[in-house]
């Protein structure tokens, strides 16, 4: 059971209308790595989660507090776009750069939801669930969850520095502060997982039926060997379970695929000419 407090998390007021910069603030409402992403994801992960009852608490803790995120930014967009007359809008988006990169205001702020946020991204794209991930194996879904906050404070950074508006930038300030302590949240809780079982996911998985001599090399596919410099090229490797294996050249192991030649019907090989059935139809009709 949720239950709706009025009072926002943080202050989320500008100091004066800005319609095409509540159309970049979507991004971070309703992008891949928004707000409305970070809310469900955790939000699944914790309705999901069959293990620890600390996790779950940790998951449904955070989860709550983006939906709180979300109407911060849904409260600061609709704001921005108050008493902007059209004909305004217009003129701000004859700026070449803001024209090229923006095109103005976004229409659909007009046209379908009233001067109000919508659940899209800063091109209008709608947000779509396979942003989420929600495995239900904890340490894989914490990777991701320190991902998605990794990039999602690398947006509001973004956006911080694209506004002099002393609200909106108030607000971002917050917004990046709970981003930082997130991604130590979620660092915190993986290096736990870590410790109990290992960095390798799944941590259950039989060792033995991987292919040993390949799973600790790291292979040079590209022109120039300035990777082999990197850490992850020498030394032991990160799980503890080998050591690090740099390959300058490596081989190819299988075999040169040769596919059988396709059915007549198919009309994939030149010069084929389907064999037709006593009843004028192509043999192979109904198989595609």
């Amino acid at each position: 059971m949720f239950i709706h407090m009025k009072e926002l998390q943080y202050h989320a007021k500008p100091e004066k209308p800005d319609p095409i910069y509540a159309k970049k603030l979507q991004e971070v409402l309703g992008g891949q790595y928004g707000e409305m992403s970070v809310m469900m994801q955790y939000l699944f992960q914790g309705w999901n989660c069959r293990a620890d009852q600390k996790y779950r608490d940790m998951l449904l803790d955070i989860g709550t507090e983006e939906i709180g995120h979300v109407e911060m930014l849904s409260t600061m967009i609709a704001q921005l776009l108050d008493g902007a007359p059209v004909d305004q809008l217009e003129e701000a988006a004859k700026d070449p750069i803001i024209e090229a990169s923006l095109g103005g205001m976004n229409p659909q702020h007009l046209i379908v939801s009233g001067l109000g946020a919508t659940p899209t991204d800063s091109t209008g794209f709608p947000w779509n669930s396979r942003y989420i991930v929600a495995s239900g194996n904890l340490l894989a879904d914490f990777r991701a969850n320190l991902n998605a906050e990794s990039q999602g404070r690398l947006q509001v950074a973004r956006l911080y520095e694209m506004t002099t508006d002393p609200g909106i930038r108030k607000m971002l300030g917050f917004m990046l502060a709970r981003d930082t302590m997130h991604q130590n949240q979620w660092m915190a809780a993986i290096a736990e997982i870590e410790a109990m079982e290992g960095p390798i996911v799944p941590a259950s998985f039989p060792r033995e039926l991987e292919m040993q001599e390949v799973a600790h090399q790291y292979m040079n596919f590209s022109e120039g060997e300035e990777s082999a410099e990197g850490r992850w090229a020498k030394g032991p490797s990160m799980d503890d379970q080998g050591k690090f294996e740099y390959v300058a050249k490596p081989q190819a192991m299988g075999e040169k695929p040769i596919l059988n030649p396709a059915p007549d019907f198919t009309f994939s090989r030149p010069g084929a000419i389907p064999r037709l059935t006593n009843e004028g139809k192509h043999a192979g009709k109904g198989l595609l």
